[in-house]
């Protein structure tokens, strides 16, 4: 058997072209097809670099070594080697990069055989998700998704770059630590030696990377691993990667600019494209108001209008009395939809009962009139008035819902993506950012009667509406309304959402021990507890702590977006599924009784 060393490549299978005609060559990888054609033998071989066709003549090769190649298979793993040679004219393959030349074999070798695989390894496939997964480093030859970990591998050199030229340093924090309730479940890791006790695996740096500025490291940033315990969507893993960053003496503005920066850099680095910064800013009742959710699609119009004041006084009593009752009547247009049928808007309704509305409202400004069920009730007048808010004109239509304002705004939201969807109104050549600021401090969580942060226990409340704490403990309304002074709170709490999909998360934090502590009590955790979960943050913010902030990327979901992946199992190497199980190494899984005992555990 030849060494290997005798058989290493010294070319890719994407590098060779026509100024390497004539020289003797030795490529390594998979065998993507092989064809005999007319006494000649064709071996295309790939590896990730592209493909090259290698022509075995039985005229001109050794019958062994011949034979050895007519025995290689699809994924067989081979050594070839030969001479560069032109293709004969009109068989050149323009789709390879090495589509002008092949090689001319004359010593080929199977380095290792391959079982037939359960689907082909092609750019496109039909095989399910659930057998890709579970044959996951068949899927990973496939080009596409090899594209899109070199995106990745580009775009995580690109970060590094601008951060380092920023003056960032690059830390690593501990993956064993301290549960620290943050939102999501922690996963817990029993410890051998101090049995009994638990290390918890991070859902983020964050209270670390805050330990770090009181450290005085006044700029950090990490390509940090997190993990959360979560009930899981399309957009989420079990595991997934952030660009972890953080500042001191800094106000959101200066973190705006590192976030700007970096994705500006990022983009042109890896794909070409150039954006302009600054990014647009807009405080999130402004967002909920005009988009009706909080990671806005920018790349359309169809924005929400506020008809209440219009449709108050009308005898369409499902509007009236929702306005008197403290909710409202909003609409939105859409662009050329005044000759929707009957089924459209059927189809239409059942979507938003799907969503929660009790109906539809409509005008279809048709042409050959306007056409609507409730204009008896509201008189032709008030119609006018409603198309005119909604900037609807002939041949369009104008779709309305009423009720509390958060959820009529948040069906209106999923009604405009729906709709812009259905007509391909989303241009899918830009690249929209937006930054979401200043969210409500608090949330009420209607299963369990209390507040809970809307996003991240450390984020400091705004200058301006402090004061709301103090009235809070002396106020006539309950926790659960929404003029409660706790739920009038905002914090300097900031998403950056690109294309309607939040990308990056962060907040100016808290950094005086006082405030924290207040914040902790009001979300239900006395002192003695918050001592025990979080004591090693509340006594580092007693020795000097900076005024400090940061921002957290989502890496997976970027280079998602991208790649155009569906979604962020795509560019992951090895995801889990929606139930969070690894189809290909079948973890989660049982452990050895002995394994149990060493750690002190039994189950019941």
């Amino acid at each position: 058997m030849t060494p290997f060393k005798d058989l290493k490549r010294t070319h890719t299978c994407g590098e060779l072209t026509t100024d390497h005609i004539g020289q003797r060559v030795i490529l390594n990888g998979w065998v993507n097809e092989y064809r005999n054609l007319g006494g000649l033998l064709f071996i295309d071989i790939r590896d990730r670099y592209d493909m090259t066709q290698v022509v075995f003549n039985p005229e001109k090769v050794d019958p062994e070594v011949f034979e050895r190649a007519a025995g290689a298979r699809h994924e067989y793993v081979v050594a070839a080697e030969g001479v560069v040679q032109k293709r004969p004219e009109g068989t050149e393959n323009k789709n390879l990069k090495t589509g002008e030349i092949e090689v001319l074999g004359e010593r080929f070798y199977i380095l290792s055989e391959s079982r037939t695989p359960p689907f082909e390894i092609r750019d496109e496939t039909d095989a399910s998700e659930v057998l890709r997964l579970e044959y996951r480093y068949l899927d990973l030859r496939r080009k596409p998704l090899q594209d899109k970990i070199k995106v990745r591998h580009f775009s995580t050199m690109a970060i590094r770059e601008y951060l380092s030229s920023q003056g960032f340093y690059e830390i690593e924090t501990p993956l064993l630590m301290r549960s620290t309730p943050e939102g999501a479940r922690d996963y817990v890791v029993p410890s051998r030696i101090q049995k009994g006790k638990f290390y918890a695996l991070p859902q983020s740096p964050q209270l670390l990377k805050q330990i770090l500025m009181i450290s005085g490291f006044d700029k950090y940033f990490q390509i940090a691993r997190c993990l959360r315990d979560e009930d899981l969507r399309a957009d989420r893993q079990p595991e997934h990667t952030q660009v972890d960053i953080e500042m001191s003496f800094v106000t959101k503005d200066d973190v705006f600019r590192v976030g700007e920066g970096m994705m500006a850099h990022l983009l042109e680095k890896v794909l070409g494209v150039k954006v302009e910064t600054p990014f647009p800013q807009c405080e999130y009742s402004e967002v909920m108001n005009r988009w009706g959710i909080d990671k806005p699609d920018t790349r359309f119009g169809m924005e929400i209008r506020d008809i209440s004041e219009v449709v108050s006084d009308s005898d369409f009593k499902i509007f009236s009395e929702t306005i008197r009752a403290g909710g409202v009547v909003k609409a939105i247009c859409l662009k050329g939809g005044g000759e929707y049928s009957r089924k459209q808007i059927d189809d239409l309704t059942q979507y938003a009962k799907n969503l929660g509305a009790g109906g539809l409202a409509y005008i279809l400004r048709h042409p050959d009139g306007d056409k609507s069920p409730f204009t008896k009730f509201i008189g032709e007048d008030t119609k006018n008035q409603i198309c005119g808010r909604a900037e609807a004109s002939p041949g369009d239509a104008v779709f309305i819902i009423s009720g509390k304002k958060l959820k009529a705004e948040t069906i209106l939201g999923q009604l405009r993506l729906h709709l812009a969807k259905t007509h391909n109104l989303i241009d899918g050549d830009q690249w929209k950012f937006l930054w979401v600021t200043r969210f409500p401090l608090f949330e009420y969580n209607e299963d369990e009667k209390r507040l809970e942060a809307m996003h991240n226990i450390v984020s400091m409340p705004i200058e301006e509406d402090m004061h709301y704490l103090d009235e809070a403990e002396n106020t006539e309304y309950d926790i659960s309304d929404i003029r409660h002074p706790l739920r009038q709170v905002r914090a300097e709490q900031y998403d950056l959402v690109l294309n309607g999909t939040e990308i990056a998360s962060g907040s100016i934090r808290i950094h005086r021990r006082e405030i924290q502590q207040r914040i902790l009590n009001i979300l239900g955790m006395p002192d003695e507890r918050a001592e025990r979960m979080f004591g090693f943050l509340l006594k580092a913010l007693e020795y000097g702590a900076p005024p400090h902030g940061g921002v957290a990327a989502g890496l997976d979901r970027i280079v998602a977006l991208m790649t155009g992946a569906e979604g962020i199992r795509e560019v992951i190497a090895f995801p889990k599924t929606a139930t969070a199980q690894s189809l290909m190494d079948g973890s989660p899984a049982e452990v050895d009784p002995e394994q149990l005992r060493e750690l002190g555990l039994k189950f019941f």
